[in-house]
């Protein structure tokens, strides 16, 4: 009971740090189902529908399944350098496929790009398995990463979206958990040289490659991020752009056609681009070294606490100012990460964040024998 409590708790506190952060700019009108807007630096929700309905997602599905392949990646499970090898079971997949043969080998580079460009169920079963050994064991993993990143709504039953079978009417997420992995996979920087893919070819150049989501090529700024369809789930896609050092993620669910998901999500990020700006928290320059009396070095330099980037209303950021407030001077011992100062940033009035500036590394107080000779130094040579 206890656990289920803290975790009710947990997920509370995540959604409220996900309320939407109010424009002056009038919301748009979304006749999509189920849509979220979101701020990939910081998971601020500039705009929500529906957002917690449980809906089928179909090959957005292979967010999870892209998110966890990275990880593996990152952890040194598996390598770039691995031949990823089709079982029989990865091959009978239906729906979009590149018609892996049983037993051919695919590079990881070729099996990564097929799923993100050309939606493979094949090939995002064949990583499933060299990742876990099974589907099985991977759809495990992929609940158990949702359910670390808060995706309460979220349960998955395979690793693609397939959802024909009468147990995968079952696999389902929502918009918002669908943007909280969206962002988790973006944080993955190589990614985005297989999201932002229009066309390519595998297999030596035999068998091509066109991205189904449209948006890569005839949006300005588009990232990614993963189309999904099925008769059940409808047109699905969660999308993201970058502009201006700020990067969106629009995702939309259940709408009746290819077109209207398309233009939803254009209209969403649309919205956010004109709005919205981020701030980042750096400082002018570098304050000048804060003196350390009684320490075993003289002075010790102060840095930020916290780097994030700050989400503001895009029509403040002319006025945006930033002030620095700094110990002249303080006594040892200093702890590495203790407060000397604070960074604040305004806009007109209206105060952004307050930064804490703290002490980049130790600085130990000087022994009674440090400070003997010192004294003598001083008054014998001084």
């Amino acid at each position: 009971m206890r656990k289920r409590i803290l975790g009710a708790l947990l997920c509370l506190a995540m959604l409220i740090g996900l309320l939407p952060l109010q424009a002056g700019a009038e919301l748009p009108e979304v006749d999509a189902p189920a849509a979220i807007l979101m701020d990939a630096a910081t998971g601020t929700v500039l705009f929500e529908k529906n957002a917690d309905d449980p809906l089928p997602l179909a090959s957005v599905t292979k967010v999870m399944t892209l998110l966890l392949v990275m990880e593996a990646l990152n952890s040194g499970k598996i390598s770039m350098d691995d031949m990823v090898t089709a079982s029989d079971f990865a091959c009978s997949k239906g729906g979009s496929q590149v018609y892996l043969e049983p037993g051919e080998q695919m590079s990881m580079d070729e099996m990564l790009k097929s799923v993100v460009v050309a939606s493979a169920n094949d090939c995002a079963t064949a990583l499933a398995e060299h990742v876990a050994g099974s589907e099985s064991a991977f759809v495990e993993l992929m609940n158990k990463r949702a359910g670390e990143l808060g995706m309460i709504n979220t349960h998955f039953i395979n690793c693609t979206g397939l959802d024909d079978e009468e147990e995968a009417r079952e696999h389902l997420s929502t918009a918002r958990d669908i943007a909280i992995m969206s962002r988790e996979l973006l944080k993955h920087d190589t990614i985005r040289n297989y999201t932002t893919i229009w066309m390519d070819t595998v297999r030596g150049g035999e068998f091509g490659l066109s991205n189904t989501n449209k948006l890569v090529r005839f949006y300005e700024g588009a990232t990614g991020l993963k189309t999904g369809y099925t008769s059940h789930a409808g047109h699905c896609l969660s999308a993201s752009a970058k502009r201006d050092g700020i990067e969106l993620i629009a995702v939309v669910l259940h709408c009746e056609s290819s077109t209207q998901r398309f233009e939803t999500a254009k209209q969403l990020l649309n919205y956010g681009f004109a709005n919205y700006a981020l701030v980042t928290p750096d400082l002018d320059k570098s304050p000048a070294p804060v003196r350390v009396k009684l320490g075993q070095a003289p002075s010790v330099q102060a840095v930020l606490e916290d780097a994030a980037p700050i989400l503001i209303d895009k029509g403040l950021q002319a006025q945006v100012t930033r002030k620095v407030t700094i110990e002249s001077s303080i006594t040892a011992p200093v702890k590495a990460g203790q407060k000397l100062g604070l960074l604040t940033i305004c806009a007109g009035d209206q105060v952004l964040a307050e930064i804490p500036l703290v002490a980049k590394k130790n600085v130990e107080k000087r022994t009674w024998w440090q400070l003997t000779v010192g004294y003598l130094k001083a008054y014998c040579f001084g």
